[in-house]
């Protein structure tokens, strides 16, 4: 999937959020920063990502922990998304797959005998130093926000 190790600097980005913002991922130093990859707004895998990083969003703010899911969609759809689910963790667009290629998640992927190109769902925590703290590849949604959040509030 990627060629980023933990350890190495988290490839930077300035890209558009929901709300019409933009969010620069050097501007957020000093705190951990949780960047979670999804194909595509509003389809079952991603809602259920999204919503269970919502549920927990008290805790990441707690445990001093910026949340961002990033995808391809334009950031207006990303204010759809967010209005019809009640999300509250910050969403950017990739549109242009910049930051998708960076962190090596824009793949060549499969279905029903077809290949086409598209993220592969994947996490990354950014520590305060701007390094990489741990990487999680081919994430199943489901129960992938605790298991992340678990890894933000361990000491060490």
């Amino acid at each position: 999937m990627t060629a980023l190790q933990v350890g190495d600097m988290a490839p930077d980005f300035e890209l558009p959020t929901d709300g019409g913002g933009v969010v620069k991922l050097s501007a957020l130093r000093g705190g951990n920063v949780v960047l979670y990859f999804y194909p595509k707004d509003d389809t079952p895998g991603c809602t259920l990502e999204a919503l269970e990083f919502t549920a927990l969003a008290p805790e990441f703010a707690a445990a001093s922990a910026r949340v961002i899911g990033i995808s391809p969609d334009t950031a207006k759809a990303h204010d759809r998304f967010k209005q019809k689910h009640d999300l509250t963790i910050l969403l950017a667009s990739d549109a242009e797959k910049t930051v998708a290629n960076a962190y090596g998640v824009w793949v060549k992927k499969s279905r029903y005998g077809r290949e086409y190109m598209g993220v592969e769902r994947a996490t990354f925590l950014v520590g305060p130093d701007g390094r990489l703290a741990e990487i999680w590849p081919k994430v199943t949604a489901k129960g992938h926000a605790e298991a992340v959040l678990e890894r933000v509030t361990r000491p060490g």
